[in-house]
């Protein structure tokens, strides 16, 4: 199974390539515009010359069976769309891209080509939180906060908090029928945003701050007198009486902790078997995250 895999900065490094070039049967084409850049990696995994593009063209022309995508976010909707135009099934860091239109526009494409796009929301892959979905949740609380990160409303929202936006859909029990966003932009950065929906018994509530003072992300659920929480998706506390603490074993991969490499297998297993994979409701995700950025610029 030949997997190209464009894009080889440290998202690349440090969580796709080890879980890619271990998988049985993958074998590896990487790409990037650095000639330096790519013979570094190609060397680091073994990877053959052969194996190594500097152009993308060359790397489709390969024909590969499957890609992915870890280039700059800017750039992801103009890679992806080559790749889905060529056939490729693909999967792509998030965001699709910047902006709604062009999610949409690249979501349009797969779905008239029939080809598999998925968006890597790891987190709905990450053991702990998946866990999460035994537990009664009729109060959900995430927060997700950054150190001195003031940022750009639309690149803070599509790169970070995007990450809280998404699992909240996938932890709310049922349909949302109300959205409400608030935030606090200052000289054009935004220093935090707050997220609630709410639906038939439960709210989910998600909180970013940029200029916390640490870095943590920590999500809680209640409901039947019962509270689970996960501290930086290594730590799950259970609470009911006394707190209980499970904590990530010693020897367990940090991409697997992440969901990571869970994510990565699905696809490829997807990819092996002929299911072809949607990527609309990722984009309803980039629709809320659309929402979250025009309360932003409305305040600013």
């Amino acid at each position: 199974m030949k997997v190209g895999v464009i894009g080889l900065g440290d998202v690349a490094h440090k969580a796709y390539l080890p879980v890619l070039t271990a998988q049985p049967g993958v074998i590896p084409h990487l790409h990037t515009r650095s000639r330096a850049t790519l013979d570094r990696a190609g060397d680091a995994y073994r990877v053959p010359g052969e194996h190594r593009h500097a152009d993308l063209d060359a790397l489709i022309a390969a024909g590969p069976d499957a890609a992915f995508v870890h280039a700059p976010s800017g750039v992801h909707a103009g890679i992806v769309t080559r790749l889905l135009t060529a056939g490729v099934p693909t999967y792509v860091d998030k965001p699709l891209a910047y902006s709604l239109g062009e999610a949409r526009r690249v979501v349009e494409l797969a779905e008239t080509r029939g080809v598999s796009l998925a968006v890597g929301f790891n987190r709905r892959h990450a053991p702990a939180y998946v866990h999460l979905l035994e537990h009664p949740r009729d109060l959900i609380l995430m927060q997700k906060h950054r150190r001195g990160l003031p940022e750009d409303p639309r690149r803070m929202v599509f790169d970070d908090f995007v990450h809280v936006a998404d699992t909240l859909r996938f932890l709310v029990p049922s349909h949302v029928d109300r959205i409400s966003v608030r935030t606090r932009v200052r000289r054009g950065l935004l220093h935090h945003v707050v997220l609630e929906m709410s639906g038939d018994g439960f709210t989910a509530i998600g909180a970013m701050n940029r200029v916390s003072g640490s870095a943590e992300e920590i999500v809680e659920i209640s409901g039947q007198d019962r509270k689970r929480e996960v501290r930086n998706l290594a730590e799950i506390i259970d609470h009911k009486g006394q707190p209980s603490v499970r904590r990530r074993g010693d020897w367990v991969p940090v991409a697997r902790q992440r969901g990571i490499e869970q994510a990565a297998v699905a696809f490829l297993d997807a990819v092996r078997a002929g299911r072809r994979l949607s990527a609309q409701d990722a984009l309803r995700t980039h629709e809320l995250c659309e929402r979250i950025v025009l309360a932003a610029l409305e305040e600013h």
